[in-house]
């Protein structure tokens, strides 16, 4: 790994040149203009480090510092804010954006790389000096240097809630989360402290690439050959992918595999596994976008012979499953899942519900930090009511598998319990076979009838699984 300030290139910064007497680090300058990217305008620092990686040919060893660079401060940012407060005297958000861009990752560096302080603070001052000259970066400087006279444990211990009166405001803030989420998974995880700190721990961790081989095109086992990873643990389609790039597999290129949690997979997979009795064929994805379980799911219908419908409510995203689909038994349609137009009659129907995403920040670095409390009342509405049509698009004897990328309890059991206490055409079946099979005990995901997946626990995103059947 790169920990010095030195690059062959002369500039690679966005600024107007009016510091040009040392080089900049390439990977640095790309993390700084990704994380820029992400305050500025909510870019996704996953979607789009990729691209100027490639762009500005950065590779190798450069490459993974700039990514655990980006990854790790938008992941910490709620922590680094709190540091970097209280060492320049005033709230982050009276310093100016592109300084507070590069004291968030000359602080991450400090407090959570190997790397030495003097890089670290150098390399930072060198950014901020060829942006906006002399002033600002003595500041950037003087912050900086203050954090380095102390390791991240002595921060936590003189910012952080008291472990004694507030244990999940301390474990929040050790694990870089904000305390509502701390209180969120605390709840779905049934108080338990020991289980709440190995929750926001294993979400506090880079999780590795987790492929997936599309059924009748190509097996998991080949997909592992080719790519000399390892086959998933529970989902019969997952490869894990320790490093390298994933666009630059020819079976994900040619549309043989993509790139899926594994928990995902097991979504998907639930829907074929489950018992229709005189299936004919006819699945549907109510939320089709972007189009990951629906390649999935359209694999499994054609090796099976069935036609899944896919709708998707935006036009755009639509596009993104037409392309993913292509040459399966799919049709996408452009429509509000609450009222497709669609008849009634479907074997199997999944509603994977837009939710908060809680169960994928680990993924997503950037995403604890947008997401407010208040943004799930609106989301929990728009959960019950697409259920809510599954329910009624479903024929007797059908089954719907419901599931959220979130283990909030609102978005999750509340939702069924909100649809199911309405509705008594519907009764609850027991997920867990579903998302099992044959590969493990499904005494292992719980007590049931829902399935809870956890990134400490099962390695995947934290996706929530339930299964409904019509009576007949």
């Amino acid at each position: 790994m790169n920990t010095h300030g030195a690059s062959p290139r002369r500039d690679g910064g966005s600024g107007d040149g009016k510091y040009r007497t040392k080089s900049l680090d390439p990977a640095r300058v790309a993390a700084r203009d990704v994380l820029r990217a992400v305050r500025e305008r909510e870019a996704y620092a996953n979607l789009l480090l990729p691209g100027v990686l490639r762009e500005r040919r950065i590779t190798g060893r450069d490459a993974a510092l700039a990514t655990e660079l980006t990854y790790g401060t938008a992941r910490t940012t709620g922590l680094l804010d709190a540091v970097i407060t209280a060492a320049a005297g005033r709230p982050v958000a009276e310093i100016d954006g592109p300084l507070v861009d590069i004291l968030r990752l000359g602080a991450y560096q400090l407090l959570r790389t190997r790397i030495g302080s003097h890089a670290a603070v150098s390399t930072s001052v060198d950014l901020a000096r060829s942006e906006s000259g002399m002033g600002p970066s003595g500041f950037v400087n003087a912050v900086l240097r203050k954090i380095s006279q102390r390791d991240e444990h002595l921060w936590v211990e003189e910012l952080a809630p008291p472990m004694a009166e507030d244990r999940v405001g301390y474990l929040s803030f050790v694990y870089a989360h904000p305390r509502w989420i701390g209180e969120v998974f605390n709840e779905a995880l049934g108080g338990s402290l020991g289980e709440l700190q190995a929750a926001l721990a294993a979400d506090d961790e880079r999780p590795i690439v987790h492929l997936v081989a599309r059924p009748g095109q190509i097996t998991a086992e080949e997909l592992s050959l080719i790519t000399g990873g390892e086959q998933g643990r529970y989902s019969p389609y997952c490869v894990y992918l320790p490093d390298g790039d994933p666009g630059d597999i020819d079976a994900v290129r040619e549309g043989f595999a993509g790139v899926q949690d594994e928990g995902s997979q097991l979504v998907a997979v639930a829907v074929g596994r489950a018992d229709v009795p005189d299936d004919t064929g006819r699945w549907l994805d109510l939320c089709a976008g972007p189009g990951g379980k629906a390649a999935l799911l359209g694999s499994l219908a054609e090796v099976s012979g069935a036609h899944l419908d896919a709708v998707e409510v935006s036009p755009h995203r639509a596009e993104l499953i037409e392309k993913v689909v292509d040459g399966l038994p799919v049709t996408v349609h452009v429509a509000d899942g609450r009222s497709s137009g669609l008849a009634g009659g479907y074997d199997r129907i999944l509603v994977d519900a837009p939710c908060s995403g809680l169960g994928s920040l680990r993924r997503r670095p950037e995403a604890r930090w947008r997401r407010r409390p208040e943004d799930v009342a609106d989301l929990v509405t728009l959960q019950i009511e697409l259920l809510t049509e599954a329910v009624r698009l479903l024929r007797p004897g059908g089954v719907v598998v419901y599931s959220t990328c979130s283990p909030h309890p609102a978005e999750t059991v509340e939702v069924l319990a909100a649809v199911t206490g309405t509705d008594a055409s519907v009764s609850v079946i027991d997920a867990r076979p579903l998302v099992a099979g044959d590969v493990f005990d499904p005494a292992t995901l719980g007590p049931g009838p829902h399935v809870q997946l956890w990134p400490h626990r099962q390695d995947t995103d934290a996706m929530f699984v339930s299964a409904l059947r019509k009576d007949v």
